[in-house]
């Protein structure tokens, strides 16, 4: 793909949602690239996975994205454009008790081969779970994360832990179907595991953490290769090595920017102006 890239006003573009996302996609890809999105009726994507873990997860993120984005075109063949998110969450990788959430959208582009995936990571306040053993543990749970506008999940518990398999109810909307829930699992388990539903349309903080990463990818489009033009040209490795303002040492911490053109290969670098790393994060400081 060289030259200035294409417009995409006024074309079709797929969006492989059950979840509601398009509200937050949807409106800025029709405000800035002029996309007309269309979503699917009766579109399945839990069985790529689900957060409730009664259908495994087998890919990445962003290999589950291409699948669903796959499946879209499949559903929605005319399409030029094919669009889809994937989130993910689980602990901090270096903070401990400190949740965290990634999430990525990914628009390819049929006529061109391009592919290009906005990304948003946070701390994920919006991602608890609580083991309980009474009705009134649970509607504490509840209320603390915001249910009823926050979904939560249900699920029994079997050798301490969370099992769709024994008991599981994704859809309380109120305390009389949240409290109905919770007793089947207490029946069957002694206990009920509740988390909160990490799907996008019972989860308002993740989809403003979608519409976040729609704006990166937005970004992705608006950058393009100095040498030819192709949108995505953004940084793709962050290089470690800075030094130690103790001891002089290469530490992991990230001395430089890379960005790689997907298309021709042009490479630049970029250092950081950062200083010196802390000593605390050298490795020859602190063996």
């Amino acid at each position: 793909m060289t030259g200035v890239a294409p417009s995409l006003r006024g074309e079709t573009a797929v969006l492989a949602t059950m979840h509601g996302k398009q509200r937050a996609i949807a409106p800025l890809l029709a405000h800035f690239l002029g996309l007309r999105v269309v979503v699917p009726e009766d579109f399945d994507t839990d069985r790529f996975g689900t957060f409730s873990r009664d259908v495994a997860r087998t890919g990445t993120p962003l290999e589950t994205a291409r699948a669903k984005v796959a499946a879209g075109f499949a559903r929605v063949p005319d399409a030029r454009l094919g669009l889809a998110s994937e989130g993910s969450f689980g602990p901090h990788p270096q903070v401990p008790f400190v949740s965290w959430g990634s999430e990525l959208v990914v628009l390819v582009d049929r006529a061109t081969g391009l592919e290009l995936v906005g990304r948003h990571e946070a701390p994920a306040r919006h991602f608890a779970h609580a083991q309980v053993d009474s009705v009134d543990a649970a509607l504490a749970f509840a209320a603390r994360v915001g249910f009823p506008r926050q979904g939560v999940i249900v699920m029994g518990v079997e050798n301490d832990q969370p099992s769709p398999a024994v008991a599981l109810a994704k859809d309380a909307h109120d305390d009389d179907t949240l409290i109905a829930a919770v007793r089947r699992a207490l029946a069957a388990c002694g206990a009920a595991s509740l988390e909160t539903d990490m799907r996008a349309h019972r989860n308002p903080q993740r989809m403003r953490c979608i519409r976040r990463a729609t704006v990166d990818l937005l970004r992705a489009w608006r950058s393009p290769c100095p040498a030819c033009a192709r949108p995505g040209f953004v940084v793709s490795a962050r290089l470690p090595g800075r030094p130690c303002g103790g001891c002089g040492a290469p530490t992991r911490q990230v001395l430089a920017d890379e960005r790689r053109c997907a298309g021709c290969g042009h490479l630049e670098r970029h250092l950081r102006h950062d200083g010196p790393a802390d000593p605390a994060h050298c490795d020859a400081c602190n063996p």
